[in-house]
């Protein structure tokens, strides 16, 4: 009984705070992207040399897009003459960089956690962007062309940028609430996986098995996140468990990023776009980067 209690205690703890911050943090975004239009956007992207692949990233990490919508944006970016590495950068630390996984990790993990992750994907996307392009994988795109956002959409913006402060504030608020309805579901999940595996799963186990004394937790976590993945809201609660329970917090966020970068549905729409070679690029890229990422928060917490 008393496992039982505390197991929905934590289900019920966690759910309420992944559910403010969620939609928070949204609110906080769509507040500020009022005043960023994808036109903006794409000028900035245009910066030379590294320069662009600091924008690139740093519009990535701004942006907390789903594969659904970061796809669109980056061939929008490619059609716009935007540098291959900047729409690289901007591409790998789209998913990685979702202010709602941020926010996530400050709150259940630590400050300290929170920064460190920010810096490793943010550093690792900006240097493999860069490579990208050096090494020409550019010619891999296919000639895929969309169409532009048309001019109701843009005056849409446009308008919303000249609106009041409490006004602005409001629309904020509600794209938050709005965000969370169709992915609170997967939110749900990822807490009563973590509930289960918090207050069923042995320390003993867990802490075996992917614990930081593990040499091979780290990439295995990182190939393993990539089946488990359905959303960072359902991937998260699950490795904050783990973590409580032993694994190495190297371990855990191997596995975040594991299934936040390389979610199979993400890799099928990047096929329709690019060329198969660049494909296994990028899955090799965000792979390297779970594994660096994992081994350098083992060292450092």
């Amino acid at each position: 009984m008393s496992t039982i209690l505390d197991t929905l205690q934590y289900f019920v703890i966690i759910t309420i705070e992944l559910i403010v911050l969620f939609v928070l943090i949204t609110a906080i975004v769509e507040f500020i992207l009022m005043y960023i239009s994808e036109d903006k956007m794409q000028k900035y992207l245009h910066g030379k040399g590294l320069w662009g692949n600091i924008i690139g990233s740093g519009l990535g990490a701004l942006t907390p897009f789903c594969a659904c919508s970061t796809i669109p944006m980056t061939v929008g970016f490619l059609n716009a003459k935007v540098p291959f590495g900047a729409t690289m950068s901007f591409l790998i630390s789209s998913p990685l960089l979702n202010p709602i996984i941020i926010g996530m990790l400050a709150a259940l993990v630590g400050i300290k956690a929170a920064i460190l992750y920010f810096f490793l994907c943010f550093v690792l996307s900006i240097f493999f962007g860069f490579i990208l392009e050096k090494m020409g994988y550019d010619k891999y795109i296919k000639n895929v062309r969309i169409k532009k956002v048309d001019s109701k959409n843009d005056n849409i913006n446009i308008n919303k940028r000249l609106l009041p402060i409490k006004t602005k504030l409001k629309l904020s608020i509600k794209a938050g609430i709005n965000t969370l309805k169709p992915v609170l579901v997967y939110l749900l999940i990822g807490v009563a996986i973590g509930a289960g595996i918090y207050g069923y799963l042995p320390s003993d186990f867990v802490l075996k098995i992917a614990g930081p004394d593990n040499f091979f937790a780290v990439p295995i976590a990182a190939i393993v996140g990539i089946p488990l993945y359905i959303r960072a809201e359902t991937a998260i609660p699950i490795a904050i468990s783990l973590i409580d329970k032993g694994m190495g917090i190297g371990t855990a966020m191997a596995l975040i990023i594991g299934g936040a970068g390389m979610a199979i549905p993400e890799m099928s729409m990047l096929a329709g776009i690019f060329k198969i070679k660049l494909v296994i690029a990028i899955v090799s890229v965000i792979f390297i980067t779970a594994v660096i990422s994992g081994y350098i928060f083992n060292i450092i917490l």
